[in-house]
């Protein structure tokens, strides 16, 4: 294979059920991002869905548990460090975080600078952390907002949901909906908008240091 037709590699980080996983492989497959491949998919959780998913997709798929550090007495910058060379050694060109349940420190992130991508179902700025559906359903019921929304961000440091803004969209809420409404409406949001980006930066399309510089001058972007 020529460096004209390599493929770009990207390592998914999951936590759980793995759809958005799922997501990014149809999309490599069916060539919507095109010249694509997921290299490797790594879990925190040895129940992880997306495992099998990965699995069953002949993908590596490497389970790398936090507690086996903790029970040697090492810190969580232990684990981010060799949790870095076991991603760097499936020599990604993209690292995403699709339901990665874990707050990388730098011992992580400073190995991939600009291309750690995290998604997250809320818009910039709003129910940073977890269970974000579910807080932003309870502020609706509360009057407090009338949409929620989906971002892709870069992460280039250890803030939760705070990294430069790649894209994003927002999610309707309704009167009449129940929380798995809501949650069914932002992961089929999720689902387009993951892919979309991935699309866009393997074309080229999208420039992370200028996604960077465009929110700061419009926010809104």
């Amino acid at each position: 294979m020529t460096a004209q037709n390599k493929k770009v590699r990207i390592a998914v980080l999951i936590s759980g059920f793995g759809s958005n996983l799922q997501a990014i492989i149809d999309a490599c497959r069916s060539g919507y991002i095109p010249n694509a491949e997921v290299c490797a998919v790594i879990s925190n959780r040895k129940e992880a869905y997306g495992l099998e998913r990965a699995r069953q997709a002949g993908i590596a798929a490497v389970y790398f548990p936090l507690k086996p550090f903790k029970d040697q007495g090492k810190s969580r910058q232990d684990y981010d460090a060799a949790l870095a060379d076991l991603v760097a050694s499936y020599r990604p060109d993209w690292i995403v975080l699709a339901g990665w349940m874990h707050v990388l420190s730098m011992a992580f992130l400073g190995r991939f600078p600009g291309r750690v991508i995290n998604l997250h179902p809320a818009l910039p700025g709003a129910f940073p952390g977890t269970d974000a559906i579910r807080r932003a359903y309870e502020a609706y019921q509360r009057g407090e907002i009338t949409h929620t929304g989906v971002m892709v961000h870069l992460v280039p440091d250890e803030g939760v949901d705070v990294g430069p803004v790649l894209a994003q969209q927002e999610v309707p809420i309704y009167p009449s909906d129940t929380l798995a409404d809501l949650e069914a409406r932002v992961h089929a949001v999720e689902h387009e908008l993951l892919p979309t980006v991935l699309r866009k930066l393997v074309l080229g399309q999208l420039q992370p240091r200028q996604a960077a510089a465009e929110q700061r001058t419009n926010p809104t972007t």
